[in-house]
């Protein structure tokens, strides 16, 4: 049985970006197991007291059904230097429990802190999130991510980041990368010049 992961971003007692995360939730248990009925985590999650302040990641894991919630303190991680790596067969398409392809390309990073993931010569993801790229004026994402994001999501609809391909011989044009995730926006995202990024 598929188990797949929802992490979601609670802060001080509040849920963020729930609108993109039931989207998301949604759209995958119609996709892989047929439902069609939606609910939404909102009226699902209970937050216990104790995790009422600070910063957690709240994670869903379910398959038919909602098998369990956890909250786990989270702590930003530094990012200042990013491996590029290749693999032509990676598939996430969906957010999965289980992430040993992506954790494998991980461990190919060769001292850096992170990693960019590319699939048929164009720019996909990070191990952690999408990749946004500054040209000087404008955030470009590529347009073909291993995994949606819901940060993705809402940076797209709100015209604050756009779409295309990126191929893996554009990287180094561009002036730096940003990484987006449930934690990580505009505002509070780690930033690496492009000449922090290994071949």
């Amino acid at each position: 049985m598929f188990q797949l992961l929802e992490t979601i971003k609670l802060e001080n007692g509040i849920l963020f970006n729930l609108k993109y995360h039931n989207l998301r939730f949604n759209n995958a248990r119609h996709a892989i197991f047929g439902i069609s009925e939606e609910l939404s985590l909102e009226n699902i999650i209970c937050i216990p007291e104790e995790f009422r302040q600070g910063l957690y990641r709240c994670r869903i894991i379910y398959s038919e059904e909602i098998e369990k919630i956890e909250f786990i303190p989270h702590r930003l991680r530094s990012i200042q230097s990013l491996k590029v790596v290749v693999d032509d067969q990676i598939e996430y398409s969906y957010k999965f429990v289980s992430r040993e392809p992506i954790n494998q390309l991980f461990e190919k990073r060769e001292g850096c802190d992170e990693i960019i993931i590319v699939k048929n010569g164009l720019v996909a993801d990070c191990s952690i999130g999408n990749l946004i790229f500054y040209d000087g004026q404008k955030w470009w994402t590529p347009s073909v991510p291993l995994l949606n994001g819901t940060r993705r999501m809402q940076l797209l609809e709100e015209g604050l980041v756009f779409e295309r391909e990126i191929s893996a011989g554009e990287i180094f044009s561009f002036q730096k990368v940003g990484i987006i995730n449930v934690f990580y926006g505009l505002e509070n995202l780690p930033e690496v010049p492009v000449s922090y990024i290994k071949k």
